[in-house]
């Protein structure tokens, strides 16, 4: 192009443009898939007790991406098979309110104190509407966070199982197998969620409110029977009076309860995190539990139960999962949807259905 200077337009030289492609971000994008596809690295560093490799092994745990699900379970089938010594997990739970935080921060520091290592899952509830979590059990447990000898690691439930993560199970795994002895399951508050952690722990404790109407009303008797242990929290100031009549009540109510197959008497403790008081009778117990069930075989015969209950679990999830993905079920299932909700079909009949389109398909790939 011919320049006219004595045009009032003046083009100036233009710039070289950059690459489209950032090569230093390529080059970082590569060194992380090559991390992602070594096992070992994950491995290794979890048996080393690396907390950050330990977290973002179970980052990859509750990842849904199939790349990332197929390498977190290599890794939980060689750490399983690293895991030298037993631990003590104990489910830890009641509503929002009670002091779970506050309880299992005092618990947790006299257990380290003892040269035990703990790991508290602590499953933070998800909102049903924009299905995000607070997260903020680090903030809640800051002294317990602080300690070299201890992990915490918040999940967010996505709207499981009465707030349960899916992945609970398979990340106390790799908290064994990162020598972590001790693990607490913190869960939302009561509801279903009990029941999936029931099935993950040795020793279940309710914590309960003196005088916030759950010690005998609020809660379901399902509940009470599941707890080997109940502990009134608060109990200091002027609650200690209600906090000793709610336990009089309490283990009178748990006497009428027939003993479960363990034979063991659960008890009732009152118990102040603010002043320590009754942290050292509760620990004492969940100890004497453990050393009770082992003798007479019961711990040992749970927890192979609880293998067989989250071996059906798998199964339901894997055939959940692959009937959602199936391309003719994403096909069809939005007309389905919308029929029911304009009133148009019938949700029994319509899932029927969809079961009978997903058979067909299935049998027609065979």
């Amino acid at each position: 192009m011919n320049k006219d200077y004595n045009s009032a337009l003046k083009i100036n030289e233009g710039i070289s443009q950059p690459k489209s492609i950032n090569e230093k971000i390529i080059s970082k994008l590569k060194t992380k898939a090559k991390n992602l596809k070594d096992i070992d690295y994950f491995v290794n560093g979890i048996l080393a007790s690396n907390k950050a490799i330990l977290s973002q092994a179970i980052t990859l745990v509750e990842s849904t991406l199939q790349e990332h699900q197929q390498l977190a379970n290599e890794i939980i089938k060689q750490c399983k098979h690293k895991i030298t010594s037993s631990s003590i997990r104990i489910g830890i739970t009641g509503i929002p309110g009670v002091g779970k935080s506050s309880f299992i921060e005092v618990l947790g520091q006299k257990i380290i104190d003892e040269g035990r290592k703990l790991a508290v899952l602590a499953i933070d509830p998800s909102s049903q509407k924009s299905k995000g979590s607070i997260l903020g059990d680090k903030t809640r447990m800051e002294k317990l966070a602080g300690l070299e000898d201890a992990y915490i690691r918040p999940s967010p439930s996505k709207g499981s199982l009465g707030g349960v993560a899916r992945k609970t199970r398979e990340t106390i795994i790799l908290c064994e197998a990162a020598g972590f002895n001790t693990i607490f399951i913190e869960t939302v508050g009561v509801g279903q969620s009990e029941t999936a952690v029931h099935s993950m722990v040795d020793y279940f404790l309710l914590l309960l409110l003196a005088g916030a109407g759950d010690e005998l009303q609020g809660i379901k008797r399902g509940i009470i029977e599941m707890a080997n242990g109940i502990a009134v929290t608060k109990a200091d100031g002027d609650n200690i009076e209600k906090a000793n009549m709610a336990k009089a009540e309490l283990k009178n109510v748990m006497h009428l309860f027939p003993l479960n197959e363990s034979k063991w008497q659960p008890e009732v403790f009152t118990v102040s995190a603010k002043y320590l008081k009754g942290i050292d009778e509760i620990w004492e117990n969940i100890s004497n539990y453990i050393t009770f069930t082992t003798n007479n075989g019961y711990l040992n015969k749970k927890r192979a139960n609880q293998s067989l209950f989250w071996f059906y679990e798998a199964i339901n999830e894997s055939l959940k999962n692959d009937f959602f993905l199936n391309k003719i079920i994403n096909n069809n299932i939005d007309k389905v949807k919308n029929d029911i909700l304009n009133g148009n079909a019938n949700p029994f009949e319509s899932a029927k259905y969809l079961i009978d389109l997903y058979k067909s398909k299935r049998a027609t790939e065979k």
